[in-house]
């Protein structure tokens, strides 16, 4: 995943922000971009264009950029909105604990609980408006 570079939109009347300074870090964001792109049920869309604070777990204020934000007419017809996070499968999950000892270890649980506060943050901020959370794995984007 360590692939990043700037998308061009073939629709960017949909996309929300700067359309030529789209930013992927990873073919899965790539790949969810394209996505929401070519998707006619997606009405539009942006990268990294909200802002969530939240407190880290070594207690400073910090700055979340989720990766995406969508606006959707669901088959139904109703419109939501979502925030959506894409990451790998083993970040969403607490690390193994039987190799505790290990820098890999540390590394990865410090991580995940980055991550749980981040999204516990975004969790709260779409509740607030009417707005859903999710993230995204390899499983979601078939990769």
């Amino acid at each position: 995943m360590a692939y990043s570079g700037y998308f061009k939109p073939k629709n960017p009347q949909k996309y929300r922000g700067n359309p030529t300074n789209i930013v992927y870090r990873s073919l899965w964001e790539r790949k969810f971009m394209v996505f929401c792109d070519n998707n006619p049920s997606i009405l539009q869309w942006g990268s990294e264009e909200i802002i969530i604070p939240y407190r880290a777990p070594d207690g400073k204020i910090r700055r979340y950029y989720p990766d995406f934000w969508i606006k959707v007419r669901e088959k139904s017809g109703k419109i939501e909105k979502y925030i959506i996070e894409v990451k790998p499968k083993k970040q969403t999950q607490p690390p193994n604990e039987k190799n505790k000892r290990t820098a890999s270890y540390r590394n990865a649980a410090l991580t995940y609980a980055k991550n749980q506060t981040k999204w516990s943050a975004a969790r709260e901020y779409c509740e607030d408006r009417q707005m859903s959370f999710l993230i995204l794995t390899e499983d979601h984007l078939g990769v």
